[in-house]
């Protein structure tokens, strides 16, 4: 089935061995006036937002039709030469970043019947948002996976000064061949020189995870890693971040409907990942990445036996079966506790409020020790002895 790219259509699908949509439109990309020498074919959509479409495609040039991803843009300034270069400069940029392996190779940028197009790898595999639709929220574990995984990909991007403006759940991809969190849909990103950074540009991202600066248009590196903490947040509670935020008194309450507790050096992260302020924000990936280092340090030097220290590791989530640990690490340097297997069992239980529950049980005790205190006073007062009368004494001369 090959599907009609022309936003306008109304029946998009297609034959496979159609070269016209019956609307009009081409239905391969890279195509020249020779028929026949097509190299991009779409065959459904599986996206749509406020800037453009995403389609499953099959690159036809390859004998064995590998699938990739046609992204198209919706022209932002039709006929306006200055935003087709800044479209070729970001592609240019785009492609340098696929020398990473958890970020996509860009394949090919287009521009066909005044539309612009990437093709990018096609990633095999479930996001993390089907992941928590599918088995429920994640552990504190997880999160530090996640972030272990996820900040050295965002410390690449921003060596090479590109924002990428959009994560977020749906746009981290798990990989089914090695088990890896690939940070996917490029297509947002911007190259980020030092007077760019200056400027007010476009507004882009989804706005539950867009750092406040971003909605002004005015992305920074710092930007993505608010989103990354808004990302972390949405994971451990599965509600919008939006609901997480206290507007009235101006701070983050996500820590009051977690299903389960997390330790105070991974909130205290995520916290100043979260920060308004840019000032009061990470700076880097790698100062995220540095006070895991040190939390981590200090709760294996408190509690030697407790923690069990390893390398990053990469988890597979099972809504099943406990779920085995599997050592396969890029960044040997950096370091975390592990809490034991995970399981769907432990992932559910309900919050235990011990703390509480002490305070209760002191409150308690206090209040019948002081109904108890003058009752038992009295009783003793009551069993003093009485001292004995003395009897007068009598002088001799008055007895006679």
């Amino acid at each position: 089935m090959s599907y009609c790219l022309n936003p306008a259509c109304s029946s998009p699908q297609n034959a496979d061995s159609s070269e016209f949509c019956r609307c009009g439109a081409r239905l391969r990309l890279g195509t020249s006036e020779a028929p026949g020498t097509a190299r991009y074919m779409a065959i459904k959509s599986i996206g749509q937002g406020g800037f453009g479409r995403t389609f499953l495609a099959a690159d036809l040039t390859a004998e064995s039709k590998p699938l990739c991803v046609i992204k198209q843009f919706f022209p932002a300034a039709k006929g306006n030469p200055k935003a087709a270069e800044l479209f070729r400069q970001e592609a240019l940029r785009l492609k340098q970043l696929g020398h990473h392996p958890q970020i996509p190779n860009l394949l090919d940028y287009l521009e066909q019947d005044g539309q612009q197009y990437l093709i990018q790898e096609f990633i095999d595999g479930q996001n993390l948002e089907q992941e928590l639709s599918d088995r429920g929220a994640f552990s504190e574990l997880e999160i530090r996976q996640l972030l272990l995984d996820l900040l050295p990909v965002l410390q690449f991007m921003h060596n090479h000064k590109v924002i990428h403006r959009d994560i977020k759940p749906a746009n981290i991809i798990r990989r089914d061949a090695d088990n890896k969190l690939v940070l996917v849909d490029m297509g947002a990103a911007k190259y980020a020189t030092g007077t760019a950074i200056a400027k007010t540009g476009t507004v882009i991202g989804s706005a539950e995870y867009t750092a406040p600066e971003q909605t002004r248009g005015k992305a920074v590196f710092a930007s993505d890693i608010y989103s990354l903490g808004a990302t972390c947040i949405h994971l451990l509670t599965q509600m919008s971040p939006f609901d997480l935020f206290d507007g009235s008194d101006d701070r983050w309450i996500w820590r009051y409907y977690l299903d389960q507790p997390v330790s105070n050096s991974i909130a205290s992260v995520l916290d100043r990942m979260l920060e308004s302020a840019t000032k009061r924000r990470y700076r880097s990936a790698q100062d995220v990445l540095q006070d895991f280092y040190y939390t981590n340090q200090a709760k294996q030097a408190a509690s030697p036996h407790q923690y069990s220290v390893n390398h990053s590791i990469y988890l597979k989530r099972s809504p099943v079966a406990s779920t085995k640990v599997q050592s396969a690490s890029n960044h040997p340097n950096w370091s975390f506790e592990q809490r034991g297997e995970l399981s769907s069992t432990t992932r559910s239980q309900p919050i235990q409020p011990v703390r509480t529950q002490k305070i209760w049980l002191w409150a308690a005790a206090f209040v019948v020790i002081s109904l108890l205190f003058p009752i038992v006073a009295i009783h003793l007062l009551s069993l003093e002895p009485k001292q004995p009368e003395r009897s007068p004494v009598v002088s001799p001369s008055a007895a006679s």
